[in-house]
C-alpha cells in the first residue's frame, strides 16, 4: 500500500514563497506520475501540477506556470513544489497525489480520476 506524506505548508505573507515536499512509501515509483492538487474553503479540488515519473516532463495548470515549480527527487521517492510570488488566492490545502503505473498523457494528468493515492493536505495561507 502506497502512502503519501506531505510537508513544508505553512504561513506567509503576499508574495512570499514556500517549498512542500511529498514522500512516497510503501512502493518505489518507476513510472507513472505524481502531482499536486489544491482546495480552498467552499471550492472544487483543482489541479496544480503533476510530474510524469518516466521522463520526468511537468504539466502545469496554466494560472500557476512562472510561479510554482514542480522537481522529483527519484531517489527519496519524493517530489517537491516551489511556491513562489504567493497571493492570497493561493492559499488552501495543497495535496500531493501519485498513481505508480502506466503512462499517462500529459492531458491526463490534470484528471482527479487517474491518481490512486492521496496524501492527507498540508495547510498554505497567504497573508495580503
Amino acid at each position: 500500500q502506497v502512502q503519501l506524506e506531505e510537508s513544508g505548508g505553512g504561513f506567509v505573507q503576499a508574495g512570499g514563497s514556500l517549498r512542500l515536499s511529498c514522500v512516497a512509501s510503501g512502493r518505489t515509483f518507476s513510472t507513472g506520475a505524481m502531482g499536486w492538487f489544491r482546495q480552498a474553503p467552499g471550492k472544487e479540488r483543482e489541479f496544480v501540477v503533476a510530474i510524469r515519473w518516466q521522463d520526468n516532463n511537468a504539466f502545469y495548470a496554466n494560472s500557476m506556470k512562472g510561479r510554482f515549480t514542480i522537481s522529483r527527487d527519484r531517489a527519496k521517492n519524493s517530489v517537491h513544489l516551489f511556491l513562489t510570488s504567493l497571493k492570497p488566492e493561493d492559499a488552501a490545502v495543497y495535496y500531493c497525489a501519485g498513481n505508480d503505473r502506466g503512462r499517462p498523457i500529459m492531458t491526463t494528468l490534470t484528471s482527479r480520476q487517474y491518481y490512486e493515492y492521496w496524501g492527507q493536505g498540508t495547510q498554505v495561507t497567504v497573508s495580503s
